[in-house]
């Protein structure tokens, strides 16, 4: 049994059983890869995968417990090359990074920026996505961690660690009479006018439509977008009302818009790091969060990871 062979099992059962497909994502050769998976087969005495003619078909049930095991293995013997670059004081190495727009926009640019200081030789890769999406990378081992709101709390692939709370705020252009208001806004205030939100995946939509709901109100909600930019842009063209993340709006840069708190009217949401579980962290992945959470200190990211 050879790691490679593991290699092979796994990427052809994500690659939906498509031989080629995942001989490619490997840089290897189609019969290469047919042959490797049937010389496993072979050893264990059981097959992997159902077959008609050359064409793999399903998954069998033995199958399906290797790759299980497969996986388990393949993430053990990353960890070990991680160990071992983290004990021999190598800084260099990569941080593999899933958020929101939002998050990737408005708060992550200033910890980004001390991280590369203190860890020039460290490559960064960021990527965006839905928080269900965001989830997913972290839990299959594709980004180091995952940064988004309470899907991430919900995952059970993820060990989730609360990093700080935030509100909703509604957007308006400079003109709009909600600014006149002598009281505080109101439910019924902001059901009255159209409404340019997040898509429905963000845990954040939910919540809103929620707490409308709960008091009997259905806004019409005209335009949903992941991007709080886009939901800026189509608020400015006066198309509706906004209702987005405070911390996605930057007065020095949104200047044909202003924003009103609703921190009274709708809960506030977590945003939350997850982390694969049974993942070995190098130290500049516990520096990093860090710098975005200041609380999460390494002793209370070990004792959620169950490290000693």
């Amino acid at each position: 049994m050879k790691l490679h062979q593991l290699r092979y099992i796994c990427e052809v059962a994500d690659r939906r059983l498509n031989v080629s497909d995942a001989a490619e994502a490997m840089h290897t050769s189609q019969p290469g890869v047919s042959k490797q998976i049937r010389l496993l087969e072979s050893e264990l005495g059981v097959p992997l995968f159902s077959r008609t003619g050359k064409r793999l078909t399903a998954v069998t049930e033995p199958g399906a417990e290797v790759i299980q095991a497969a996986r388990r293995a393949l993430r053990e013997v990353e960890n070990i090359r991680r160990i071992g670059a983290n004990y021999r004081g190598d800084a260099s190495g990569e941080l593999r990074l899933a958020t929101t727009h939002t998050q990737a926009r408005y708060v992550l640019p200033p910890v980004i920026q001390q991280f590369r200081q203190r860890y020039p030789r460290v490559r960064l890769q960021l990527r965006q996505g839905s928080p269900e999406q965001i989830c997913d990378m972290a839990a299959q081992g594709e980004v180091d961690l995952a940064i988004a709101t309470e899907a991430v709390a919900a995952s059970e692939g993820l060990v989730a660690l609360p990093c700080y709370r935030w509100c909703h705020c509604v957007v308006v252009p400079v003109d709009h009479p909600l600014l006149n208001k002598k009281t505080r806004l109101s439910l019924e205030d902001l059901a009255a006018y159209p409404v340019i939100t997040y898509d429905f995946t963000f845990a954040g939509r939910s919540l809103l439509s929620q707490t409308f709901e709960d008091a009997g109100l259905s806004p019409e909600v005209v335009l949903t977008a992941l991007d709080s930019d886009v939901i800026k842009t189509y608020v400015e063209l006066g198309l509706g009302i906004g209702l987005l993340a405070n911390v996605a709006f930057d007065p020095e840069r949104d200047t044909e818009l202003r924003a009103i708190s609703t921190s009274h009217l709708f809960p506030a949401s977590t945003t939350w790091v997850g982390i694969r579980r049974g993942t070995y962290l190098r130290g500049y992945l516990y520096d990093f969060i860090e710098l975005f959470a200041p609380k999460l200190k390494k002793s209370i990211i070990k004792a959620a990871l169950n490290i000693s």
